[in-house]
């Protein structure tokens, strides 16, 4: 495994192979082979564009649900996570320490679908136990690419 090559995918995963073989010192066959490996053991899952959607007319909503469950014996979180990801509406669920147990990462057209879909899909989850939805505002850094500066912030500014 070349973590070299992971982080400089992880960075732009249209960088020309040729370029990536230059920056790593490999030879072009040797970065296709390594990335070939990597696809086919699963290392690397997919390879994705990081969309700027604020600027568009027909952007979407975001929101962060936090779940508190209660794990069955024998699955822990495995079962309840495997239920909220099958679900198009959801980008992201991570285990997480402190509070809550599942943060969910969930897209919608409007704040009213997305507070829909929490009341009728995720809540209703058997070992969900309660829920706090945060929709988000403004994104300002995904994936490590900043989206800062790419559009006006419209609530303005006030200076107490």
């Amino acid at each position: 495994m070349n973590i070299k090559l992971l982080k400089q995918l992880s960075k732009n995963s249209r960088v020309d192979v040729a370029d990536l073989a230059v920056m790593l010192g490999m030879t072009e066959d040797e970065v296709r082979a390594e990335i070939a490996e990597m696809e086919n053991e699963g290392l690397i899952r997919g390879y994705k564009a990081v969309i700027d959607w604020d600027r568009l007319d027909n952007a979407y909503v975001s929101a962060i649900i936090e779940l508190k469950v209660t794990p069955k014996a024998g699955l822990g979180f495995e079962d309840v996570a495997a239920k909220v990801m099958r679900y198009p509406e959801v980008e992201s669920v991570y285990l997480m320490s402190g509070v809550y147990d599942l943060s969910v990462v969930v897209k919608g057209k409007t704040f009213q679908e997305v507070a829909k879909f929490v009341a009728k899909e995720l809540s209703t989850i058997d070992s969900v136990t309660s829920t706090a939805t945060h929709f988000v505002l403004r994104r300002y850094k995904e994936l490590e690419v900043e989206l800062l500066g790419s559009g006006k912030d419209e609530r303005g500014s006030y200076l107490l």
